[in-house]
């Protein structure tokens, strides 16, 4: 049986035992999502690829603290996730880098839609729409509503209290309500 055929728990396995083709194929299983997650937060290509790498190397060395290996993907994400919050944090307190043009992808789990352009287009709206958003909502916003994290995994993430995560995100979604109104008016 050859690496690409086997299941995350028997490459992981052999990860564990030190496989360097086993730890390339996991990594070929998971880069482009992981990538994706980082760029998501930190907004620049070439950080969001070195968040993924250490990401990685963090997880193939910390690979026994797994306590489930069907569960190593969304350890992973959180792991990204955590890295890229680290480093946007540690960037945005000594310089204002303006945000790159960033392409959201979200799909219909039955394909393409019938009103795909339409969909399209209001997705692009919206998007464009959390950029005007202060930086510390399009974070809140992102890991929430793109990412799909609950108010108690956010509060943990950005390091503030729960009842504070709730408030900052309920300003943040009527702050986006108030940029997409004009829009839907037209």
């Amino acid at each position: 049986m050859t690496l690409t055929n086997q299941n995350i728990e028997q490459l992981l396995q052999l990860c564990k035992l030190g496989n360097q083709n086993a730890q390339m194929e996991v990594y070929n299983r998971y880069y482009k999502a992981m990538y994706n997650t980082a760029h998501r937060i930190v907004k620049d290509s070439f950080e969001a690829e070195d968040i993924m790498q250490d990401s990685f190397l963090t997880a193939f060395t910390k690979l026994d603290s797994l306590k489930n290996e069907s569960t190593f993907g969304s350890w992973l994400k959180r792991i990204v996730v955590n890295n890229s919050i680290y480093h946007y944090n540690k960037n945005s307190k000594y310089s204002d880098v303006p945000l790159d043009n960033v392409m959201y992808k979200i799909e219909d789990e039955q394909g393409i839609a019938e009103d795909y352009e339409f969909t399209n287009l209001k997705a692009t709206q919206v998007m464009q729409s959390m950029k005007q958003l202060k930086e510390n909502y399009q974070v809140s916003l992102t890991l929430h509503l793109i990412e799909g994290y609950d108010y108690e995994e956010i509060s943990e993430i950005m390091n503030i209290s729960h009842a504070n995560c709730r408030t900052l995100i309920s300003r943040a979604k009527e702050s986006l309500r108030q940029k997409l109104q004009p829009l839907a008016e037209l």
